[in-house]
Protein backbone atom coordinates (compact mmCIF):
# COMPACT_ATOMS: atom_id res chain seq x y z
CA UNK A 1 0.00 0.00 0.00
CA UNK A 2 1.46 3.54 -1.15
CA UNK A 3 2.88 5.70 2.08
CA UNK A 4 0.02 7.96 1.13
CA UNK A 5 -2.61 5.59 1.24
CA UNK A 6 -1.67 4.57 4.89
CA UNK A 7 -1.77 7.53 5.70
CA UNK A 8 -5.15 8.26 5.41
CA UNK A 9 -6.10 4.78 6.79
CA UNK A 10 -4.87 5.98 9.88
CA UNK A 11 -6.58 9.01 9.82
CA UNK A 12 -9.39 7.25 9.13
CA UNK A 13 -8.68 4.91 12.46
CA UNK A 14 -7.82 7.86 14.12
CA UNK A 15 -11.23 9.87 13.37
CA UNK A 16 -13.20 6.71 13.95
CA UNK A 17 -11.42 6.48 17.77
CA UNK A 18 -11.55 10.32 18.57
CA UNK A 19 -15.08 10.54 17.58
CA UNK A 20 -16.09 7.53 20.07
CA UNK A 21 -14.68 9.91 23.43
CA UNK A 22 -18.43 11.11 23.99
CA UNK A 23 -19.56 7.51 23.43
CA UNK A 24 -16.70 5.87 26.32
CA UNK A 25 -16.91 9.05 28.64
CA UNK A 26 -20.34 9.09 29.25
CA UNK A 27 -20.56 5.09 29.75
CA UNK A 28 -17.52 5.36 32.26
CA UNK A 29 -18.77 8.99 34.02
CA UNK A 30 -21.92 6.74 34.79
CA UNK A 31 -19.90 5.29 37.57
CA UNK A 32 -16.70 7.70 38.27
CA UNK A 33 -16.22 11.50 38.45
CA UNK A 34 -14.20 13.30 36.36
CA UNK A 35 -10.93 13.34 37.89
CA UNK A 36 -11.21 9.08 39.08
CA UNK A 37 -11.76 8.60 35.12
CA UNK A 38 -8.72 10.69 34.17
CA UNK A 39 -6.75 8.86 36.77
CA UNK A 40 -7.75 5.14 35.62
CA UNK A 41 -7.93 6.26 31.77
CA UNK A 42 -3.96 8.05 32.10
CA UNK A 43 -2.77 4.74 33.83
CA UNK A 44 -3.35 2.48 30.53
CA UNK A 45 -2.12 5.47 28.45
CA UNK A 46 1.02 5.70 29.68
CA UNK A 47 1.30 1.68 29.43
CA UNK A 48 0.60 1.89 25.64
CA UNK A 49 2.78 5.01 24.83
CA UNK A 50 5.64 3.59 27.08
CA UNK A 51 5.18 0.36 24.43
CA UNK A 52 5.16 2.33 21.64
CA UNK A 53 8.30 3.78 23.08
CA UNK A 54 10.31 0.71 23.69
CA UNK A 55 9.03 -0.92 20.35
CA UNK A 56 9.91 1.91 18.35
CA UNK A 57 13.30 1.89 19.93
CA UNK A 58 13.19 5.14 21.44
CA UNK A 59 14.62 5.10 24.93
CA UNK A 60 17.77 6.61 24.09
CA UNK A 61 16.28 9.61 22.62
CA UNK A 62 14.32 10.00 25.96
CA UNK A 63 17.39 9.83 27.50
CA UNK A 64 19.19 12.27 26.23
CA UNK A 65 16.77 14.60 27.45
CA UNK A 66 17.73 17.57 30.13
CA UNK A 67 15.61 18.77 33.32
CA UNK A 68 14.82 21.70 31.08
CA UNK A 69 12.84 19.91 28.48
CA UNK A 70 11.44 17.33 30.36
CA UNK A 71 9.97 20.31 32.57
CA UNK A 72 8.71 22.13 29.17
CA UNK A 73 7.40 18.75 27.94
CA UNK A 74 5.54 18.21 31.68
CA UNK A 75 3.98 21.56 31.58
CA UNK A 76 2.57 20.83 28.19
CA UNK A 77 1.39 17.40 29.29
CA UNK A 78 -0.63 19.23 32.29
CA UNK A 79 -2.29 21.57 30.20
CA UNK A 80 -2.79 18.89 26.88
CA UNK A 81 -3.31 15.55 29.09
CA UNK A 82 -3.44 16.74 31.78
CA UNK A 83 -6.10 19.18 32.78
CA UNK A 84 -7.95 19.28 28.94
CA UNK A 85 -9.50 16.24 30.10
CA UNK A 86 -10.51 17.39 33.38
CA UNK A 87 -12.09 19.86 31.89
CA UNK A 88 -13.60 17.36 28.33
CA UNK A 89 -14.76 14.67 31.12
CA UNK A 90 -16.49 17.47 33.28
CA UNK A 91 -18.46 18.88 30.76
CA UNK A 92 -19.52 15.57 29.92
CA UNK A 93 -20.81 14.63 33.08
CA UNK A 94 -22.99 18.38 32.95
CA UNK A 95 -24.29 18.61 29.01
CA UNK A 96 -25.28 16.44 26.68
CA UNK A 97 -22.08 14.35 25.10
CA UNK A 98 -23.37 15.71 21.59
CA UNK A 99 -22.85 19.54 22.57
CA UNK A 100 -19.80 19.20 24.86
CA UNK A 101 -17.96 17.18 21.89
CA UNK A 102 -18.53 20.17 19.52
CA UNK A 103 -18.12 23.00 21.79
CA UNK A 104 -14.73 20.94 22.80
CA UNK A 105 -14.13 21.09 18.89
CA UNK A 106 -13.54 24.86 18.71
CA UNK A 107 -10.43 24.80 20.06
CA UNK A 108 -8.57 25.30 15.96
CA UNK A 109 -10.59 28.79 16.17
CA UNK A 110 -9.18 29.51 19.73
CA UNK A 111 -5.55 28.66 18.29
CA UNK A 112 -5.90 31.26 15.08
CA UNK A 113 -7.19 33.65 18.09
CA UNK A 114 -4.32 32.90 20.09
CA UNK A 115 -1.63 32.46 17.62
CA UNK A 116 -1.78 36.43 17.55
CA UNK A 117 -0.87 37.67 20.53
CA UNK A 118 1.80 34.16 21.69
CA UNK A 119 3.38 33.61 18.04
CA UNK A 120 3.10 37.14 16.53
CA UNK A 121 0.83 36.28 13.45
CA UNK A 122 -1.40 38.83 11.99
CA UNK A 123 -4.91 38.90 12.35
CA UNK A 124 -6.17 39.19 8.63
CA UNK A 125 -10.08 39.72 7.81
CA UNK A 126 -10.03 36.49 6.72
CA UNK A 127 -9.23 35.10 9.80
CA UNK A 128 -11.20 37.83 12.22
CA UNK A 129 -14.24 36.49 10.30
CA UNK A 130 -13.62 33.16 10.97
CA UNK A 131 -13.73 33.41 14.59
CA UNK A 132 -16.82 35.46 14.34
CA UNK A 133 -18.18 32.93 12.29
CA UNK A 134 -17.50 29.79 14.44
CA UNK A 135 -18.26 32.03 17.75
CA UNK A 136 -21.57 32.14 16.28
CA UNK A 137 -21.97 28.46 16.16
CA UNK A 138 -21.04 28.41 19.54
CA UNK A 139 -23.69 30.74 20.72
CA UNK A 140 -26.04 28.86 19.07
CA UNK A 141 -25.01 25.39 20.46
CA UNK A 142 -24.90 26.85 24.12
CA UNK A 143 -28.28 28.76 23.79
CA UNK A 144 -29.84 25.57 21.91
CA UNK A 145 -30.89 28.18 19.27
CA UNK A 146 -32.63 30.45 21.35
CA UNK A 147 -30.05 33.17 20.94
CA UNK A 148 -32.31 35.80 23.32
CA UNK A 149 -32.99 33.59 25.67
CA UNK A 150 -30.22 31.74 27.53
CA UNK A 151 -30.98 28.27 29.03
CA UNK A 152 -28.71 27.65 31.98
CA UNK A 153 -29.92 24.05 32.06
CA UNK A 154 -26.04 22.83 30.21
CA UNK A 155 -24.39 26.22 31.00
CA UNK A 156 -21.91 25.00 33.43
CA UNK A 157 -20.87 21.70 31.14
CA UNK A 158 -20.80 23.75 28.12
CA UNK A 159 -18.72 26.43 29.46
CA UNK A 160 -16.01 23.92 30.92
CA UNK A 161 -16.21 22.32 27.23
CA UNK A 162 -15.46 25.82 25.96
CA UNK A 163 -12.73 26.29 28.45
CA UNK A 164 -11.05 22.64 27.49
CA UNK A 165 -10.64 23.63 23.98
CA UNK A 166 -8.96 27.50 25.17
CA UNK A 167 -6.98 24.91 27.40
CA UNK A 168 -6.28 22.41 24.34
CA UNK A 169 -5.31 25.35 22.21
CA UNK A 170 -3.50 27.00 24.66
CA UNK A 171 -1.49 23.62 24.44
CA UNK A 172 -1.31 23.40 20.88
CA UNK A 173 0.37 26.75 20.02
CA UNK A 174 2.55 26.91 22.78
CA UNK A 175 3.86 22.83 21.71
CA UNK A 176 3.69 24.16 18.09
CA UNK A 177 7.54 24.83 17.87
CA UNK A 178 8.28 21.74 20.18
CA UNK A 179 10.30 20.31 17.89
CA UNK A 180 10.86 17.22 20.10
CA UNK A 181 9.94 13.43 19.16
CA UNK A 182 6.71 13.23 18.82
CA UNK A 183 6.15 9.68 19.86
CA UNK A 184 8.41 10.48 22.86
CA UNK A 185 6.63 14.11 23.54
CA UNK A 186 3.29 12.08 24.10
CA UNK A 187 4.80 10.12 26.50
CA UNK A 188 5.93 12.54 28.82
CA UNK A 189 2.84 14.32 28.72
CA UNK A 190 0.88 11.42 29.72
CA UNK A 191 3.39 10.20 32.42
CA UNK A 192 3.12 14.49 33.75
CA UNK A 193 -0.69 14.17 33.30
CA UNK A 194 -0.66 10.66 35.44
CA UNK A 195 1.59 12.14 38.11
CA UNK A 196 -0.81 15.30 38.60
CA UNK A 197 -3.90 13.11 38.47
CA UNK A 198 -2.37 10.63 41.10
CA UNK A 199 -1.15 13.89 43.68
CA UNK A 200 -4.86 15.21 42.73
CA UNK A 201 -6.74 11.92 43.68
CA UNK A 202 -4.25 11.57 46.55
CA UNK A 203 -6.25 15.25 48.20
CA UNK A 204 -9.80 13.80 47.37
CA UNK A 205 -8.66 10.60 48.84
CA UNK A 206 -8.52 7.33 46.84
CA UNK A 207 -11.21 5.61 45.98
CA UNK A 208 -12.07 1.43 45.73
CA UNK A 209 -11.37 -0.12 42.27
CA UNK A 210 -14.00 0.65 39.45
CA UNK A 211 -16.89 -1.12 38.97
CA UNK A 212 -16.13 -4.30 36.62
CA UNK A 213 -18.72 -2.58 34.49
CA UNK A 214 -16.57 -0.26 33.29
CA UNK A 215 -13.48 -1.83 33.30
CA UNK A 216 -14.12 -2.24 29.37
CA UNK A 217 -14.67 0.86 28.58
CA UNK A 218 -11.76 2.10 30.72
CA UNK A 219 -9.31 -0.25 29.17
CA UNK A 220 -10.40 1.35 25.58
CA UNK A 221 -10.47 4.75 26.65
CA UNK A 222 -6.91 4.64 28.21
CA UNK A 223 -5.48 2.32 26.02
CA UNK A 224 -6.79 3.16 22.24
CA UNK A 225 -8.53 7.02 22.56
CA UNK A 226 -6.23 8.82 24.22
CA UNK A 227 -3.19 6.19 23.57
CA UNK A 228 -2.74 4.10 20.80
CA UNK A 229 -4.92 6.84 18.59
CA UNK A 230 -1.25 8.74 19.04
CA UNK A 231 0.31 6.07 16.83
CA UNK A 232 -2.43 6.35 14.09
CA UNK A 233 -2.22 10.00 14.27
CA UNK A 234 1.49 10.62 13.76
CA UNK A 235 1.86 8.56 11.19
CA UNK A 236 -0.76 9.95 9.26
CA UNK A 237 0.83 13.45 9.82
CA UNK A 238 4.42 11.64 8.49
CA UNK A 239 3.37 10.37 4.99
CA UNK A 240 0.35 12.99 4.45
CA UNK A 241 -0.48 16.19 3.33
CA UNK A 242 -0.89 18.01 6.71
CA UNK A 243 -3.07 20.48 5.50
CA UNK A 244 -5.33 18.02 4.37
CA UNK A 245 -4.87 15.66 7.19
CA UNK A 246 -5.34 18.67 9.39
CA UNK A 247 -8.53 19.60 7.81
CA UNK A 248 -10.21 15.92 7.24
CA UNK A 249 -10.13 15.47 11.18
CA UNK A 250 -12.96 17.79 11.57
CA UNK A 251 -14.94 14.90 10.35
CA UNK A 252 -14.52 13.83 13.81
CA UNK A 253 -17.23 15.85 15.54
CA UNK A 254 -19.78 14.70 13.05
CA UNK A 255 -19.12 11.59 13.28
CA UNK A 256 -19.55 11.48 16.92
CA UNK A 257 -22.63 12.97 16.71
CA UNK A 258 -24.08 9.72 15.38
CA UNK A 259 -22.18 7.38 17.69
CA UNK A 260 -24.25 9.45 20.11
CA UNK A 261 -27.17 9.13 18.72
CA UNK A 262 -27.18 5.12 18.06
CA UNK A 263 -24.87 4.25 21.69
CA UNK A 264 -26.40 6.59 23.83
CA UNK A 265 -29.77 7.09 22.60
CA UNK A 266 -29.42 10.94 23.21
CA UNK A 267 -31.47 13.11 21.59
CA UNK A 268 -29.30 15.24 18.64
CA UNK A 269 -31.00 19.01 18.78
CA UNK A 270 -30.75 20.28 15.59
CA UNK A 271 -29.25 23.62 17.19
CA UNK A 272 -26.47 21.40 17.56
CA UNK A 273 -26.12 20.63 14.23
CA UNK A 274 -27.05 23.67 12.70
CA UNK A 275 -24.18 25.05 15.04
CA UNK A 276 -21.60 22.90 14.10
CA UNK A 277 -21.86 23.62 10.38
CA UNK A 278 -21.46 27.66 11.54
CA UNK A 279 -18.32 26.22 13.57
CA UNK A 280 -16.89 24.11 10.05
CA UNK A 281 -17.32 26.94 8.26
CA UNK A 282 -15.42 29.01 10.27
CA UNK A 283 -12.19 26.67 10.21
CA UNK A 284 -12.87 26.06 6.33
CA UNK A 285 -12.91 30.14 6.07
CA UNK A 286 -9.80 30.53 8.42
CA UNK A 287 -7.94 28.02 6.20
CA UNK A 288 -9.19 28.94 2.55
CA UNK A 289 -5.66 31.58 2.36
CA UNK A 290 -4.00 28.29 2.90
CA UNK A 291 -6.18 26.43 -0.01
CA UNK A 292 -5.62 29.29 -2.36
CA UNK A 293 -2.33 29.69 -1.76
CA UNK A 294 -1.28 25.76 -2.67
CA UNK A 295 0.66 26.05 -6.03
CA UNK A 296 -0.17 22.32 -8.25
CA UNK A 297 3.02 20.14 -8.01
CA UNK A 298 4.51 21.74 -4.95
CA UNK A 299 5.13 19.89 -1.71
CA UNK A 300 2.31 20.87 0.44
CA UNK A 301 3.70 19.71 3.65
CA UNK A 302 4.55 22.81 6.39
Amino acid sequence: MPLRAQSYLNLALCILLWASIPVASKKILAELSNLQMLFWSTVFSVAALAALVVAQGKIPILKCYRLPSILRLSWLGFLGAFLYYILLYGAFARTSAAEGFILAYTWPIMVSALAVPLLGERMTPARLTAVVTSFFGVVVIVTRGRLVELSLTSLPGNLMALCGAFVFALFSVQGKRIGHDLTVAAFVYFVAALVCAAIAMAFVGFTPLPPTRIWGWILYNGLLVNGISYLFWFKALQHGDTFVVSNLLYLTPALSLLFVRLFLDEPVHASALFGLLFIVAGILLQSWQKISGLAPGKDKRY
